[in-house]
């Protein structure tokens, strides 16, 4: 569908503090989304933070689950991350997401995390879609 990367994190907030999010549309169920690891997404030990890459996978996650749910605002519910290896400077983090089920009200999702073709961690998720208010009676 959408062939290039865009530029989600124009408003300032979390992501865009620290680095912002590439995203793409690869189908109607899959998605695509990245970042560059810089020196500020570090730990002590010098590799990737554990909380950054669960903030790329809520971040890039959330953003699939509001285009899955027609654009509607969606919050995460849960979030399971499995970290395989490190992630080093310099390299770029892609997280491919496939929508697994969609509800009225539940979008669950997994994600693939790779860094130079290279699996770095999976995530499954669950994000509540809240319905927009002025939407009828009780809004």
């Amino acid at each position: 569908m959408s062939k290039d990367f865009e530029q989600i994190s124009l408003k300032s907030g979390f992501m865009k503090h620290n680095g912002g999010l590439l995203f793409r549309t690869i189908s109607v169920n899959e998605y695509e989304f990245k970042t560059k690891i810089n020196e500020n997404h570090l730990n002590a030990a010098g590799i990737t933070h554990g909380g950054f890459i669960a903030a790329f996978v809520d971040a890039g996650g959330g953003t699939a689950a509001h285009k899955a749910a027609d654009q509607n605002p969606c919050v995460t519910i849960s979030l399971e991350i499995k970290f395989i290896s490190a992630i080093k400077l310099g390299q770029e983090l892609y997280g491919k997401t496939k929508i697994q089920k969609k509800t009225k009200s539940m979008v669950f999702l997994t994600c693939e995390l790779t860094a130079s073709n290279k699996i770095v961690a999976t995530a499954s998720g669950v994000w509540k879609i809240l319905k927009l208010s002025g939407a009828g009676p009780g809004g």
